[in-house]
């Protein structure tokens, strides 16, 4: 059975569905049905870089991609702006002025921390039921709400006006995209992204990205274990007849004194995700995500 996760080098122009759809093809023998797989928080189709995908059952674990922070590389030329934010869209505004390097570093101080920001008309954020960006290319008008966002840190990499390349760490729902229009916008210019390239999503390192024809040359060998992807889960092992127990859906006492969401295992094989809450006199393991491949084997 496949399962895991991998860190695909997203090219540019694909849609995040579509790198899902190409990395199921890959792993899917011929004539056998389509593996399942997803991936944990969509890039632009412009961006390029870490977007993970998992497989099999790994795909029950995907909020700890989608609650994760992020780090990206972005370039924005401040001397225009699209509807889209980005140079894929139409040009709505052209700007004349000029910027100078001390003017923008005496401005990213201000974007850093806790902010409220307005996510791009064209995004997959839903408003009534619908995608934004299918609202707005059907020529209706759409209120966008600002939501609250975090951005961590900002570095300033290159800058050779018009063009404003910055290293950004933020939190999961932030739009680098509004980062660049916001801070263009602050300078009395426009700020429409040119290039994107997401470096990190939960602290992973960009030295584990893939790219499709490495994994199409050694697909397994690009695949990281599910217990690897949990590795901010503290790990208890039990005991063979303890473990069935579990994936039987028993909650177990033991003696470890954490609390929290715990991996479990048995025998070296993981059996799933569990809650450890204090009992009357132990600590008490209470089942939370169980997997069936492990229930196959130890049952």
């Amino acid at each position: 059975m496949i399962s895991g996760v991998l860190f695909l080098d997203k090219p540019p122009g694909w849609t995040s569905r579509r790198a899902v759809n190409e990395v199921v093809r890959i792993f899917t023998p011929s004539g056998a049905k389509k593996i399942k797989a997803g991936h944990t928080g969509t890039l632009d189709p412009l961006a390029t870089g870490m977007l993970p995908i998992l497989l099999g059952e790994a795909t029950r674990f995907a909020e700890m991609g989608l609650n994760a922070g992020k780090c990206y590389e972005v370039t924005f030329d401040l001397s225009f702006q699209t509807d889209s934010l980005d140079c894929e869209g139409e040009v709505n505004a052209r700007f004349e002025g000029v910027v100078e390097e001390k003017q923008l570093n005496d401005l990213l101080d201000q974007f850093v921390g806790e902010q409220q920001q307005v996510p791009p008309l064209f995004s997959a954020i839903r408003v009534d039921g619908k995608r934004a960006h299918e609202i707005a290319r059907s020529g209706k008008s759409v209120e966008m709400k600002a939501r609250r966002v975090t951005v961590y840190d900002i570095g300033l990499i290159r800058f050779d006006f018009p063009l404003v390349t910055l290293r950004v760490n933020c939190s999961k729902g932030t739009y680098i995209r509004s980062l660049a229009r916001d801070i263009g916008s602050r300078l009395g210019m426009g700020g429409c992204v040119t290039a994107l390239r997401r470096l990190s999503t939960g602290g992973w390192h960009e030295s584990l990205m893939v790219t499709m024809n490495e994994l199409a040359e050694r697909r397994e060998a690009c695949m990281m274990p599910l217990s690897q992807w949990l590795r901010d889960l503290p790990e208890i092992a039990l005991p063979i007849e303890e473990g069935r127990r579990f994936l039987q859906g028993q909650r177990i006492q033991v003696s470890d004194k954490i609390e929290g969401m715990v991996q479990v295992s048995s025998e070296g094989a993981m059996l799933g995700t569990a809650e450890l809450k204090p009992g009357l006199k132990r600590m008490v393991l209470h089942p939370a995500r169980i997997l069936p491949s492990a229930q196959e084997k130890l049952l």
